[in-house]
């Protein structure tokens, strides 16, 4: 075999090639720059993560991989956990470290039971102005293009949820908290507001995400140890199955002429009643994610809405 059968019958494997890489993002590197690193370890141009992470932040990053990318809208819009560090007594620009210092303060004298109480005020759902250093669009423009030009604008506030913020450490003038939230959170918003009710300004020093819709710490592989593995031909091992993604779902296992009738938009009959338009995972007895369904009350059938498996 030549080599431009060799290169074709390769192209031709990672064509289909679909799943997870869960990577523990290093402080310093855009997310962009993670999945660009991704794209040419694995050879795989079609790749895409589904959750911003500043380049100070390190944490759970979810790369997907070829028609796996289609779970995107699904997985990028799952609950995020983070471990924050906040200072008190100094806000910036920017919320965080990037931005310059816009004021100074020793006025933190509160105790630990004080701060856990203000946090108490930001559990639930919020509303939340985001920072204007920050990629959202207005108009068209980034907004961190137009503050950076000195431009007047005001963004838009929008509604979030946090499920928990847990005080674990307060080393005055600074807090570890460990927060619950929806997508579309902003850590340096939120930790400038609880500034605001403290009295004292704060900004966000650090921040590490720790989970992201099912997948945590324990699910990750550090970015050096993957680069390894692209250089060494066996970075496989690290690939999650997409079925995973979703594991978190309720699940419909199809028989095996089921799988078929999915994959041309078939529907197929629900084995119990579910909510009126719920989403599931359609799964193959392999385990092999075939479908997105949705379940249509009237007829107790599921209809396929996003199919997978070709």
């Amino acid at each position: 075999m030549d080599y431009q059968e060799n290169k074709q019958k390769r192209e031709k494997l990672l064509s289909k090639t679909s799943g997870v890489l869960v990577i523990d993002k290093p402080v310093g590197m855009t997310s962009h720059d993670v999945v660009q690193a991704v794209r040419r370890g694995t050879g795989i141009r079609r790749a895409g993560h589904t959750g911003t992470l500043d380049p100070r932040a390190s944490g759970v990053l979810v790369v997907l991989l070829g028609p796996a990318v289609r779970l995107s809208e699904y997985v990028s819009t799952s609950e995020k956990r983070y471990q924050a560090v906040i200072k008190f007594g100094m806000t910036t620009s920017t919320y965080d470290t990037e931005g310059t210092i816009t004021s100074q303060s020793d006025d933190f004298n509160f105790e630990f039971e004080d701060l856990e109480k203000a946090l108490e005020k930001f559990v639930g759902e919020v509303e939340q102005t985001p920072p204007i250093y920050s990629a959202l669009k207005i108009d068209g423009r980034r907004a961190y293009d137009m503050a950076r030009k000195g431009e007047e604008f005001e963004m838009e506030p929008r509604d979030i949820t946090v499920h928990s913020l847990e005080l674990l450490e307060w080393e005055p003038p600074e807090a570890v908290v460990d927060i619950h939230c929806s997508s579309g959170t902003y850590i340096r918003s939120l930790a400038n507001d609880i500034g605001q009710e403290m009295g004292s300004g704060a900004t966000l020093i650090n921040l590490r995400r720790t989970k992201n819709g099912r997948f945590t710490l324990r699910d990750a592989v550090s970015l050096r140890k993957l680069e390894e593995a692209f250089a060494d031909g066996d970075w496989y091992r690290y690939l999650i199955p997409a079925a995973d993604a979703l594991a978190d779902w309720y699940t419909v296992e199809l028989e095996f002429d089921q799988v078929d009738a999915v994959r041309h938009g078939h529907r197929v009959p629900a084995v119990e009643p579910r909510e009126p338009g719920s989403l599931a995972r359609a799964v193959s007895q392999e385990g092999e994610l075939v479908a997105v369904v949705e379940y249509i009350e009237e007829d107790q059938e599921w209809q396929p809405r996003k199919v997978f498996l070709l």
